[in-house]
């Protein structure tokens, strides 16, 4: 690709990236490698906290400061907390570099935690659990995750009532102080700027002692659970499974697999279940897959009547899969898989996730081999996924 890859850990433990390109526009991540994975059961929820937290405003800035700086240029600003890492980003036009590199900063140097802000932010949090609990299939794909862990792991990134009831301002600063060091934080940047710029930015404004993160242990689970609610028309269904860790190559397998029965309007099952019997109108797949851990998803909207039916065909699809899946169809699917992946190259924000989730996942410059990696996936080693032995099943349906 035309597109030039930089990658550095300075002395300080710090991971730059960088990819350099000429329209301009430039996406900017500060982010940390830690996540809803590093937390217990009676913290969880305490990442996402602290995501909250930085953007409520710091020495130098108020919060309605921080977004004014960004927006006021014209750039977005938003951030996320996954389970493996939790980032804070802003996509603005590259002339404006500085500007973005100085209110991430800020915010991760200067944030005030400020006890008021702290006490309404946990009200705000308090309603994004209500929320994914009142939106079906959210509240599915949530449950879907409990089914296929034990807790902590099991407990959902945002956190529940208790554990977010528990977490005090002292807790917070205490988990921040440990993890927002130099050596677990990767600042990112693509788009139209100077590499030499960028570390010299890091290596002057980031230094002090060196922290650590402690994994929850994972331990997999199966589960098949089903639960009503009353005022809904539509039922709910995610049906998962895990996928082996051992190798890269698997995990790049059960992504063929997964966008070969759920990805898109040609997909398996969008085929089987809506455009043959017209029994869903939404049906999505979905990976989850990291060197810690990885699961396929397929979601269904459907009717109640026909729940057990959808769930049937799935499991008669991934049987087909496992044994007459031919030649022609699975190089059809690398072929999408590959121009998806180039497609998704075209966004710098979404290109700056990319490289996050591969530096997480161990090297950046690990996401450019993408194509080749997908290439040397075999036939059989996608049949051989496809032989499903035990899975999870979530149902919301009407009462």
């Amino acid at each position: 690709m035309g597109n030039k890859f930089f990658r550095k850990i300075l002395p300080n433990g710090m991971t730059v990236l960088f990819e350099k390109r000429d329209l301009p526009i430039v996406s900017v991540a500060l982010a940390v490698r830690c996540g809803a994975l590093h937390e217990t059961e009676d913290e969880k929820g305490i990442s996402h906290f602290i995501e909250h937290m930085l953007y409520k405003g710091t020495k130098k800035r108020t919060s309605k400061q921080i977004a004014e700086e960004i927006e006021k240029r014209g750039g977005d600003l938003n951030g996320f907390t996954d389970n493996l890492i939790t980032a804070y980003w802003c996509k603005m036009p590259s002339k404006h570099l500085n500007i973005a590199l100085g209110v991430l900063t800020d915010m991760l140097k200067n944030s005030l935690f400020d006890k008021k802000e702290l006490e309404k932010e946990r009200k705000v949090i308090f309603e994004e659990i209500k929320m994914r609990k009142d939106n079906p299939r959210v509240y599915t794909m949530d449950k879907i995750h409990s089914s296929l862990y034990e807790k902590p792991f099991g407990v959902n990134i945002i956190g529940t009532y208790e554990s977010m009831s528990s977490i005090t301002r002292e807790k917070m600063l205490k988990r921040f102080e440990e993890v927002y060091t130099p050596n677990n934080l990767i600042l990112a940047v693509v788009g139209n700027a100077e590499f030499e710029v960028i570390l010299k930015f890091a290596e002057d404004n980031f230094e002090g002692k060196k922290g650590n993160v402690k994994k929850a242990k994972i331990i997999l689970k199966n589960e098949i659970k089903t639960e009503k609610r009353k005022g809904i028309d539509q039922a709910n269904l995610v049906f998962a499974y895990h996928v082996p860790v051992s190798s890269k190559k698997e995990s790049y397998a059960a992504l063929v697999l997964n966008t070969l029965m759920a990805d898109g309007m040609s997909s398996r099952l969008f085929s089987e279940i809506r455009e043959k019997r017209n029994l869903a109108y939404s049906i999505k797949g979905d990976s989850e897959i990291t060197k810690d851990y990885a699961y396929n998803i397929i979601y269904v909207g459907t009717t109640k009547e026909k729940a057990e039916e959808v769930k049937k065909i799935i499991i008669k699809e991934f049987e087909e899969v496992s044994k007459k899946l031919t030649a022609e169809d699975f190089n059809q699917i690398k072929a999408q898989i590959i121009g998806n992946y180039q497609i998704s190259m075209e966004d710098s924000q979404s290109q700056l996730i990319n490289l996050l989730v591969y530096e997480i996942d161990g090297n950046a410059r690990k996401f450019y081999e993408f194509e080749k990696n997908i290439k040397k996936v075999t036939l059989k080693e996608v049949k051989e996924i496809a032989k499903i032995k035990n899975y999870s099943f979530f149902a919301l349906v009407p009462e």
